[in-house]
């Protein structure tokens, strides 16, 4: 039988990604709404350690929706790795009556939520936050609808100049190890190229649809690279062989960074955010664990960790191929 909840926890960890506070917000607003004590962890896992924490309730949470980053801070914990971390969080938890956990971050941090629950029998369900949308069991994840909105405005001031002067400029957006961000903006944003993780263009490629952009009259090129790409150690390696094959171009490089990360999050990733973490809420005062929450053809729905953890998401071949048609 299923124990009663009378005090949640919930934490961010990992990355920071626009939407986390709406997140928070709305679990202490749905944790007061059914008369649920609500305990914020700072710093995630580490927070959870060292017990570092605070009550949220209705009114700590206000006018917070629209900020980005995360008022409860990020980190990653290292300590949490180890069971002696582990045992320091469990021993917090139990001294301050936290019955269950809202896990608020990727991939990374849902697998220490399922070790620790399965390790102390504390309920847990995690809300996917990451820019990277690289998360199995959902469409979207919080952060990244924003940080898509925030590259292409980017790209787009960068596309005047390179208009201005006839220049190539390779743009490298976030994700190390997905090119979600990259081939969703670079579709958006009407980039010639976009180099992924996923897909291996290989150099010789490259040369030859720059050369063909060229012959077709284009004066100026925007190439958006995420950071995981394989096809050189760096952009700009990358920029730097483009540049000694094709000495036509006068090449340019942007790294956008973490700039990705910040900023007031768009409707759609409070509304996610919204969705997200009053359903979590609810799923622990139905007994429910190890889960998390996701967005699947507009319907919030649930995926156990074991089964999300294994999947991944796959790169969309729609989408590459409509980058092909229009890259012409």
């Amino acid at each position: 039988m299923a124990k009663e909840i009378k005090t949640i926890g919930v934490m961010t960890s990992g990355g920071d990604s626009p939407g986390m506070n709406a997140a928070i917000r709305a679990v202490a607003r749905a944790c007061a709404y059914y008369n649920v004590k609500c305990i914020g962890f700072y710093r995630g896992y580490q927070g959870m350690i060292e017990g570092d924490h605070c009550v949220l309730n209705a009114r700590s949470v206000r006018n917070i929706i629209s900020r980005g980053g995360t008022i409860l801070k990020s980190a990653r914990s290292e300590e949490f790795r180890t069971a002696e971390g582990r045992k320091k969080a469990a021993e917090h938890l139990k001294e301050i009556e936290v019955d269950a956990m809202i896990l608020i971050g990727g991939d990374g941090t849902f697998k220490g939520g399922q070790i620790f629950s399965e390790e102390y029998d504390i309920p847990v369900i995690g809300v996917p936050g990451t820019i990277d949308n690289d998360i199995a069991g959902t469409d979207y994840t919080i952060g990244y609808d924003t940080a898509l909105n925030t590259v292409i405005d980017a790209i787009d001031k960068i596309r005047d100049t390179a208009s201005s002067h006839d220049r190539l400029f390779f743009i490298e957006v976030m994700g190390r190890d997905a090119g979600f961000i990259a081939l969703n903006a670079g579709v958006g944003a009407g980039a010639e190229e976009i180099l992924i993780p996923e897909e291996d263009l290989g150099l010789d490629r490259l040369l030859e649809s720059l050369k063909r952009s060229k012959r077709s009259g284009k004066a100026s090129s925007i190439v958006v690279v995420s950071e995981g790409d394989k096809i050189g150690k760096n952009v700009y390696e990358l920029a730097d062989y483009v540049t000694e094959n094709l000495p036509d171009y006068d090449v340019k490089v942007t790294v956008l960074g973490h700039m990705q990360r910040g900023g007031s999050p768009t409707c759609f990733d409070r509304t996610i955010a919204s969705r997200f973490c009053v359903k979590a809420v609810e799923l622990l005062l139905d007994g429910e664990k190890n889960k998390m929450v996701g967005l699947l053809k507009n319907k919030v729905v649930t995926t156990g960790f074991e089964e999300g953890l294994k999947a991944g998401r796959s790169i969309s071949k729609e989408l590459l191929r409509i980058s092909d048609i229009l890259s012409t």
